[in-house]
């Protein structure tokens, strides 16, 4: 069995779990040594020597905890003398289409075009789903904005959480229904299930679901669905799991950072919960570490081998907790996540969010057992 190693970094506490598998197939004793830049392995059969990335230093006279788990190998926690460069941050997508720069949103399946070389002239952040509420705990007079919609004009490009409000004139071939509605659907009205299915925005190329139309003059489109790149850029098809991972984590980086949420609620389209998410930390760091003068393998979720002259990938990773909710499963902790705890309400085409449950549990599975679970919640790391 091939020699694995593990660095698990919390940049905030300057802490790192280390782990040390395939050690089963090695003849005893078994010698391992950690330096400020590397770990060496020696055995009665062979020698290995494994680097650390060059912005990571560990502090080997600090460790205090070593455990073998079984199946697993060897864990160890010692303290970090450095780990590089500042914690990563995310560029909001308000900020980014507030630029001077025109762009084109691509249908992130196929990329076709959907709004071509497009400078905004007003980029607005929605009001919170709960706005209406609060008006009217803080009015003394009737809610003036009830039964009005904020609706985008030409060159305007209104934000929510997860999707985004264009005009049609706006879009390069803007899509043509039968029912359109002439107003945003509100929480509570019954029609508004039967009136979206008749009001999806779909590919003309591939058929993918891309939003849905809320007004005779306005489009929603889901960011999950569509790519925005600046115009002058050529099209870069990129996987869809790689594109729905990094869209997530943005999302979750920017809704913790401006609202302090950390619990969210995942559901479709037609208010179907599919997915309870906790957001533990943004600050850790992933490192697989390469034998010096070999081949290393992968070892945690999304990592690719390397030859002898690459350098160890240092990956900042979101960590987080989830849990499936499909076919009414966990109710009473949904109904704890909807009514105590004030979870944040996260909207998505359907197939997306069984592909985030996918992502999720694709990325558990592959993490050592011991690690895959806290109480009864599962763990998963998302790439920032």
């Amino acid at each position: 069995m091939d020699t694995n190693v593990r660095l698990e970094i919390r940049r905030s506490m300057q802490s790192a779990v280390l782990i040390v598998s395939g050690l089963a197939g090695k003849r005893f004793p078994i010698d391992i040594s950690v330096s400020q830049s590397s770990l060496q392995i020696q055995s009665a059969d062979d020698s290995e020597e494994f680097l650390l990335p060059q912005e990571v230093k560990l502090a080997p006279s600090t460790c205090r905890y070593v455990q073998h788990v079984s199946g697993e190998g060897l864990h160890m926690r010692l303290k970090v003398l450095s780990v590089g460069s500042a914690e990563v941050t995310t560029t909001a997508l308000k900020d980014l289409l507030n630029t001077e720069e025109k762009f084109t949103f691509y249908c992130q399946s196929c990329g076709s075009v959907v709004l071509q070389q497009q400078q905004f002239l007003r980029v607005l952040p929605l009001p919170s789903e709960n706005w209406s509420s609060l008006v009217e705990e803080w009015c003394c007079h009737p809610d003036p904005f009830a039964n009005r919609s904020c609706l985008p004009k030409v060159n305007d490009c209104f934000l929510g959480d997860t999707f985004l409000l264009v005009n049609k004139a706006n879009i390069s071939d803007p899509p043509r229904d039968t029912n359109e509605m002439s107003s945003v659907p509100h929480c509570g009205d019954a029609n508004a299930s039967k009136s979206k299915e008749n009001t999806k925005v779909v590919c003309k190329r591939c058929k993918a679901i891309l939003g849905e139309t809320v007004s005779s003059d306005a489009v929603k489109y889901y960011i999950t669905e569509v790519m925005i790149q600046p115009s002058f850029q050529a099209y870069q098809m990129i996987s869809r799991k790689q594109f729905v991972e990094r869209i997530i984590v943005r999302l979750l980086m920017e809704l913790s950072a401006s609202r302090s949420t950390f619990r969210f609620c995942v559901q479709g389209q037609d208010g179907k919960l599919f997915l309870l998410l906790w957001l533990l930390n943004v600050d850790t760091v992933l490192v697989e570490l390469i034998k010096s003068g070999g081949v290393g393998s992968c070892f945690f979720p999304g990592s690719t081998s390397s030859d002898s002259e690459s350098t160890p990938e240092v990956q900042n990773v979101a960590r987080l907790l989830y849990m499936p909710c499909i076919n009414d499963s966990n109710k009473k902790l949904v109904d704890k996540w909807m009514n105590e705890t004030g979870a944040h309400s996260l909207t998505f085409p359907s197939g997306t969010c069984l592909e985030l449950i996918l992502l999720l549990s694709l990325n558990n599975t592959a993490l050592p057992h011991s690690l895959r679970f806290m109480n009864e919640w599962k763990v998963a790391y998302l790439k920032i």
